[in-house]
């Protein structure tokens, strides 16, 4: 999706104390609804951009997108007002708005534009299992550039996996590629984006004081003030809307970039993180399907099958699958 999809180590940072120790799933039937709409609306997420490319160019759809995030959220913070251990509801420290300047960028701004612009030659249905990479370049990101991660042997087997399932889904046999391969390497770009952010994210922002949902909220908001402050530059210029284009974009702004978050966060405390991260399964499923049946998007069969391979190395990568012990040894 080209909105992150949260692993174990970027949820538990983002969502605080309360999501530090993973549980079995509960909650009732509002988390099994809100868990189920943050995968719809993050699957359907590719389907709405590419149905909003047909008004509207690639950095007036990442620009709309983050500036209605970023309202929605700030909505929510300024009705819920959610504060840590009675401290304020955002903080007073300059560098943690710095910090928060940095995801912004990383986790919005850079990778929405990639899959924006990627997408006006690769399909929805490509872009979202493109997308399920996250979870392997955030264990890659965050252990070789960060080093707040250890991989053990069968999570490098994983993330070795995840780039073999890449492969097969680039298909380099094929004889035609030119600007579908330039597509498909810019949302590899993109979910190395959001690899930088989870990793920068839990190397400076995890052990601070901040609700979950302020964290969401500060983290798109920063980004929607630096599309703001580039308005001249990516949002100026024709468009052509009609009731699709203006439903999708407002789906993908307000539910797909804002009101997910919350749904996620929801989930991430009566889950745990990692259970609540099962949603890198649904998202691409979701954009397949849509983007077959919705757009009628041809579909070869390495796509599906690398995406196979990825979800293997994902299992892998974040230890819900491991080798035999006399293997790794």
């Amino acid at each position: 999706m080209s909105t992150p999809t949260p692993t174990s180590t970027s949820v538990r940072s983002q969502a605080g104390p309360a999501a530090s120790v993973d549980r079995r799933p509960g909650g009732g039937v509002r988390t099994w609804v809100q868990f189920l709409a943050a995968g719809l609306v993050w699957g359907a997420s590719f389907l709405f951009i590419a149905v909003a490319l047909t008004g509207l160019s690639f950095t007036q759809v990442a620009w709309a997108r983050i500036v209605l995030g970023a309202l929605t959220l700030g909505v929510v913070v300024l009705v819920a007002r959610p504060h840590v251990a009675g401290g304020p509801v955002l903080p007073r420290e300059p560098v943690v708005w710095l910090h928060f300047l940095v995801i912004g960028v990383a986790g919005c701004v850079v990778p929405f534009l990639l899959f924006s612009w990627a997408q006006q030659t690769v399909t929805s249905s490509l872009a979202s299992i493109l997308n399920a990479t996250t979870p392997i370049m955030t264990a890659l990101i965050a252990t070789l550039a960060f080093r707040v991660e250890r991989l053990d042997a069968s999570r490098w087997l994983g993330v070795v996996v995840g780039i073999v399932g890449v492969v097969v889904i680039i298909g380099p046999w094929q004889a035609a590629f030119g600007g579908d391969l330039a597509g498909q390497l810019a949302i590899l770009g993109a979910t190395a984006c959001y690899g930088v952010m989870f990793g920068y994210t839990r190397r400076f922002l995890s052990g601070r004081p901040i609700a979950a949902t302020t964290f969401a909220f500060l983290q798109v908001g920063m980004a929607g003030a630096v599309m703001l402050l580039l308005t001249p530059l990516l949002a100026l210029g024709p468009v052509r809307l009609d009731v699709a284009v203006v439903v999708c974009l407002a789906v993908l702004g307000i539910a797909g970039t804002g009101l997910a978050y919350v749904w996620n966060i929801a989930v991430i405390r009566d889950w745990g993180p990692t259970n609540a991260s099962t949603v890198t399964y649904v998202t691409p499923v979701v954009g397949v399907v849509l983007g077959v049946l919705i757009l009628s998007e041809p579909l070869t069969w390495n796509e599906p099958v690398g995406a196979l391979v990825v979800m293997t190395g994902i299992l892998l990568a974040q230890g819900r699958v491991r080798m035999p012990r006399r293997a790794r040894a």
